[in-house]
């Protein structure tokens, strides 16, 4: 890769960024702009995939809202997600849980990782 494009993505990555894997139970807490106010909206989930590395880097939160599957996927590195909070890790053996799409209720969850 050209070494501009380098260092100008280098110099957008945030310092602080959170430990975790793909199976875990993430709070997400991002930035909601409407109209000229701005507030903060969580979104609690099950991390399903993770994407790249870098600046480009991407992750998609899956949570069940009313009987209904909602996916969300944020850039890692955007300044629009405030914070990610690992509520539980979670013991799996895929780099992608596309395979929870297609399960409902208790079928959908994740073992718990204890250590």
């Amino acid at each position: 890769m050209n070494e501009i494009i380098k260092n100008i993505e280098t110099a957008q990555l945030k310092e602080n960024v959170p430990v975790f894997h793909v199976g875990d139970t993430v709070r997400v807490s991002a930035k909601i702009k409407e109209g000229n106010r701005e507030r903060i909206q969580v979104f609690e989930g099950t991390v399903i995939k993770r994407q790249n590395g870098g600046a480009r880097e991407t992750f998609t939160v899956r949570k069940n809202s009313n009987g209904i599957g909602v996916e969300k996927t944020w850039p890692l590195h955007s300044p629009s997600v405030e914070n990610v909070v690992v509520v539980r890790r979670g013991k799996v053996r895929r780099a992608k849980l596309n395979y929870l799409r297609d399960r409902v209720g208790k079928a959908a969850k994740v073992k718990e990782l204890v250590k």
